[in-house]
């Protein structure tokens, strides 16, 4: 028997990523044949056309002039009080909805997660999140003791299943008191889709409907970590609206996260935005959700909460990083609609796609064909109903030819 010296709890886990493990494994042909022969598809960054990660210029500009009091100094555990006015702004734009609100700084979109589940369920419950999901997801709710569980995400005609999520939502509330539901909106990871307005709608009223009348509670947690890149900036928060003035047993939490809207992905910072009719629930939200930061990485990243607050104060800045997003936002997109037009050319099926960093491609045996486009030196994600590919880490050049190829190992592995 292996010795073990840890606590019941974290006995036999393992963080075995298989997103960094088939980027680690590009990398490694990149280095053998050269990297103009291998098409990473597994990077969840922006690379350029020459394959370069990339960093928005006026970010990189504000963040290296910082005074060096900003760039070392310790931070409020809550966060920068001008970080935390300007990421509502960051989050919603014009369509700030109405309620009782407040920010708390956490380490990136993932600190959000973490928080949501740690302070919203108790152990042995569950969370509810769609059957494609960013995997991290199971990986937190695993190591605090929580169970993910999923509904269909898209119905036979690939529209938004509400239908299914109801089913789920009401069998989950019949067993535990509180729910949280995570949904990844809009440019889903890993599909690239995005809920409607309507849906968004549909979703809201099934937490009415299942918590009316009872002393059930509802928690929405909206991971909007591809928000900058999903679409015209203003339309693509209009949907913030529909969470306005609703009842007080149902709380709206907004994943923020920096790590794409601003690309400084390794810096680590996001915001967990609560929303609520309740001043109470919210008051309360801002002081649990701050002792837990300080019970696990105590304060964030200083200079870059200062980098967006200088940004989202200065209009000249603003001005010039929305230039800068709209031109990678199109260089995505242009890959993105030359995938779509060769995979419909080759009879190549995939996810309905919308906008953001990923598309997905269902499959019977993803990690097979992965192995087998390994052969024609094509990287791509294995998850558990398909393939993920990072459009966002492909150059265009690479795209051409590559759902054909996609198809070819998928017909070998399925035959």
């Amino acid at each position: 028997m292996t010795l073990s010296l840890a606590a019941e709890h974290a006995k036999g886990k393992a963080a075995n990523d298989i997103i960094f493990a088939a980027s680690k494994a590009a990398v490694a042909k990149a280095a053998e044949i050269g990297a103009d022969k291998v098409t990473n598809a597994t990077i969840g960054a922006i690379l350029d056309e020459e394959g370069k990660l990339v960093c928005l210029p006026t970010v990189e500009k504000v963040l290296r002039s910082l005074p060096t009091d900003e760039l070392i100094a310790y931070a409020p555990i809550s966060g920068l009080p001008d970080y935390l006015e300007a990421v509502l702004t960051a989050t919603f734009g014009t369509s700030r909805p109405e309620g009782y609100m407040a920010a708390v700084a956490t380490a990136g979109g993932t600190g959000v997660i973490h928080h949501s589940i740690w302070n919203y369920t108790d152990a042995g419950e569950v969370v509810l999140t769609s059957d494609w999901y960013w995997g991290p997801y199971n990986v937190l709710c695993k190591d605090m003791g929580r169970t993910l569980e999923t509904y269909k995400m898209l119905d036979a005609e690939n529209n938004y299943n509400l239908p299914a999520l109801k089913i789920k939502v009401n069998e989950i509330l019949a067993k535990q008191n509180k729910l949280l539901l995570v949904i990844n909106t809009p440019a889903h990871n890993p599909t690239g889709y995005s809920l409607t307005d309507s849906d968004i709608e549909g979703v809201i009223d099934c937490l009415k409907e299942a918590t009316a009348g009872t002393d059930k509670t509802a928690i929405l947690l909206l991971d909007i970590a591809y928000i900058d890149y999903a679409g015209e900036k203003e339309e693509v928060r209009k949907f913030f609206r529909k969470l306005s003035n609703l009842p007080e047993n149902i709380l709206t939490i907004v994943a923020y996260s920096m790590s794409k809207g601003f690309t400084m992905y390794g810096q680590r910072t996001g915001a967990m935005i609560g929303l609520s009719s309740n001043a109470d629930v919210i008051q309360e939200f801002a002081d649990i959700n701050q002792y837990t930061s300080r019970a696990t990485w105590s304060n964030i990243n200083r200079p870059a909460m200062k980098t967006l607050a200088t940004v989202y104060n200065n209009p000249s800045l603003l001005s010039a990083v929305e230039s800068e997003r709209d031109f990678y936002y199109k260089m995505i997109k242009a890959r993105a609609d030359l995938f779509t037009k060769e995979a419909q050319e080759c009879g190549l099926k995939m996810l309905p796609y919308i906008a953001g960093f990923f598309l997905s491609i269902p499959a019977k045996d993803p990690a097979a064909i992965c192995d087998k486009l390994h052969e024609v030196n094509i990287y791509a994600v294995p998850l558990a109903a398909g393939v993920r590919i990072a459009l966002c880490a492909v150059p265009l050049k690479k795209i051409t030819g590559m759902p054909a190829k996609i198809k070819a190992a998928m017909d070998f592995v399925e035959k």
